[in-house]
């Protein structure tokens, strides 16, 4: 009889026992894996989010220079035309990174230089690229 009640009894714990413990294990290696999925896309949200920073630092200081270059080309502009030398001058101003570039045509040597020392002169000015061809006066018909 204790046989009997050993079988009915210890057998059936044993079973339940089994079956309780091993989803725990599988459970524990599920978890870990989860756990290591967790990780990694928190990493890689943690990246996206750290290239997004570097991204807008990029747009800003872009857009910082931009504005930097408009405000530098409207003052060398502005000098070209208030100044008696070039005023009358067909002078083409461009600014990239506080590097102002001059092009056009101008009638002497002497108005080519009065146009880069005003454009030097100017604020924020870096350097000045002198691409101004000299073309003499015309005679009229």
């Amino acid at each position: 009889m204790r046989l009997f009640l050993a079988h009915r009894v210890v057998v059936p714990s044993v079973i339940l026992s089994l079956g309780l413990v091993i989803p725990a294990f599988a459970q524990s290696e599920n978890d870990a894996t989860a756990r290591q999925q967790m990780n990694a896309a928190g990493q890689s949200l943690k990246q996206a989010g750290s290239d997004t920073v570097t991204a807008g630092k990029y747009a800003y200081h872009g857009a910082v220079t931009a504005v930097s270059d408009s405000t530098i080309t409207a003052k060398v502009k502005a000098a070209l035309h208030r100044d008696n030398t070039t005023e009358h001058s067909d002078i083409h101003v461009k600014t990239s990174a506080g590097i102002v570039t001059l092009q056009g045509r101008v009638a002497s040597t002497s108005v080519a230089e009065r146009a880069q020392e005003l454009a030097q002169d100017a604020k924020g000015v870096r350097a000045v690229k002198n691409h101004l061809e000299v073309s003499g006066p015309t005679i009229a018909d």
